[in-house]
This record gives structure tokens, C-alpha cells and sequence, in this order.
């Protein structure tokens, strides 16, 4: 199958770009620059050259695709609402490119938001009374192409996508604030859950999803149901050889900065209606085994 990725040279997207390749597969991939168009090619995958606020580029890769799997996402912490308004035009000229053909089209969206307090499903509907979060509102546009003649899947990936890979997601912005305020904090008792997943595992589920997802599933990529976060940060004292401690929600906002709030949130998810359904079984290191590992705090 020809696939094209967007985010291809991204974290979850590079990884998926290997093991689609690793399975046969042809990759066509999104690149915005020649640096990453060279990382492609130097793996054996097709460059496309555009972005993903250039919605032609889009049209023209999901065209000369026989399926699609959108990872890109502009990480954008100070205008978010702005990163997801472009995620969402981005999925709805995909899915309008696809309509009657029957091709497949896998989404990426997350569980943080799903059902805080409680372990959130892949049958659990996003609550935007509670914790909003901006991909999800991409979930109905997503799902609504099921109907028009697209196979259509959702993988919701945890707050953690962990490897020696990952340089810029929420753990290596915690080693950060701990390296620079000489202690590793959790918010209250800590006993708030965070799940997970190593990167090479959500690869995988990707490529199950575009294989066999029916339309309209949605699949969830959860290795750790969920971390306490005085275990993750027990985990970074340890290895950086600093205290730690709690500091109170109010002062999360000052300690953590933008990510205080999230740090504080209860949001563990299962993955077992996926594991069901795609056997799918996630293998690899799980969050504090792969923090162990020790990569996460070499310069």
C-alpha cells in the first residue's frame, strides 16, 4: 500500500513511517523543508513537499495515496486553539479528498481531556464540560467521513510518547523545570495518573489501524493505564540526584509554568477494546522502566 504520512519526520510520525516501511509498505511524506525531505529519503520513504496550512499539498499527497495517516500536529503551547483550527482543516481536506473511495484515513487525537477522575475508554466520549482538549474537537469532523465512503479510524494517544527519541514532549519539559528549580515536583499527593506509551508500540497500533480499522473505530494506544506522577517524578529526582517534593495546585502554575495544570490532572486510559479488536499488545519499556534506561538525562 502506498500511505501518505503527514508528520512523517516527527516523533510518532517517524516511527511510523519505519514500520510501515518495515512491513512492506510504501511512504509518502509530508516534508516542510529539504532537511526533512533528505531524512525520508535517506530511510527509503517519498518526499511530498508542503505543510500542513498548505491544504493543496495535502490534496495532492492524500490523492496519490492508497491511505493516509495524519500525525502532524503544530505544537504550538501559546496559540493552541490556533494549532487545532489548522489540525482541523488540515483532517477535513483529507477526508474530502478520500470521500468514496473506501480508503483508509487514520487520525490522531488524545485521551487527556476524555473523562478525568476516571480511567477513560475507547467508547468514552469527550467531555468538553470538563477538561477541554483541542484535538478532540477534531473527533466528530473525523468520524463524520465514515459516512461518506472513507475508513476512518481515531488512535488517542496518551499525555506520555516515550523513547530515546523523544526530546520535546511533557517528560523532557519535567527534567527541564527539575534540572532549573533543584527539586522534582508533583502536584499534591501526587497520586493523580498520567498513562503512556513508547513510541514504537503507537507505531505499531497505527499500522494495525490502517490495515484493518473499521470505519468509525476509535482505538486507543495506551501502554501504562496510568502513572502516578510522584512515580515520574521520583523517577527524574533519582536520576538527576535532586529532591523530591510536593508543591500545592496553587503554586503548580508558578512551579511548572503551562504545564502545571495538565501535571495535576487525573487521566489514566486502557487500551483493552483495542487490544481486543486489532490484537494489538503494546511490549515495549513502560514509562519508568524507559526513564530508567537513563537517555532521558544525557545532554
Amino acid at each position: 500500500m502506498r500511505v501518505f504520512v503527514t508528520g512523517a519526520t516527527g516523533l510518532v510520525g517517524s516511527a511510523v513511517t519505519r514500520e510501515l516501511l518495515g512491513a512492506g509498505h510504501q511512504v509518502l511524506g509530508l516534508a516542510r523543508s529539504d532537511k526533512a525531505a533528505a531524512s525520508l529519503a535517506a530511510i527509503g520513504a517519498e518526499a511530498h513537499h508542503g505543510a500542513l496550512d498548505d491544504l493543496d499539498s495535502l490534496r495532492d499527497g492524500a490523492d496519490a495515496a492508497d491511505g493516509v495517516i495524519h500525525t502532524a500536529f503544530i505544537h504550538d503551547f501559546s496559540n493552541f486553539e490556533a494549532a487545532a483550527q489548522t489540525d482541523r482543516r488540515a483532517i477535513e481536506t483529507l477526508g474530502e479528498t478520500l470521500a468514496g473511495s473506501d480508503r483508509p484515513l487514520v487520525i490522531t487525537s488524545g485521551t487527556a481531556g476524555l473523562a478525568p477522575g476516571r480511567v477513560a475508554t475507547e467508547d468514552t466520549v469527550p467531555d468538553h464540560r470538563s477538561v477541554r482538549s483541542p484535538r478532540q474537537d477534531t473527533e466528530a469532523v473525523a468520524l463524520s467521513f465514515a459516512e461518506r465512503g472513507v475508513r476512518v479510524s481515531l488512535v488517542r494517544l496518551p499525555p506520555s510518547v516515550h523513547s530515546d527519541a523523544d526530546k520535546h514532549g511533557f517528560v523532557p519539559i519535567l527534567i527541564g523545570v527539575a534540572r532549573r528549580k533543584g527539586v522534582s515536583a508533583y502536584v499534591g499527593d501526587g497520586a493523580n495518573r498520567w498513562s503512556a506509551v513508547h513510541q514504537l508500540d503507537a507505531a505499531h497500533l497505527y499500522r494495525l489501524a490502517l490495515e484493518k480499522a473499521p470505519a468509525g473505530a476509535r482505538l486507543h494506544g495506551i501502554g501504562d493505564e496510568g502513572v502516578p506522577a510522584r512515580d515520574i517524578a521520583g523517577a527524574i529526582g533519582r536520576h538527576l540526584g535532586l529532591p523530591v517534593t510536593s508543591v500545592a495546585p496553587e503554586e503548580a502554575a508558578g512551579h511548572f509554568g503551562f504545564l502545571g495544570g495538565f501535571f495535576s490532572l487525573d487521566i489514566p486510559a486502557s487500551s483493552a477494546l483495542t487490544q481486543e479488536r486489532l490484537d494489538w499488545r503494546p511490549v515495549r519499556a513502560g514509562l519508568i522502566e524507559d526513564l530508567d534506561k537513563g537517555h532521558y538525562f544525557t545532554d
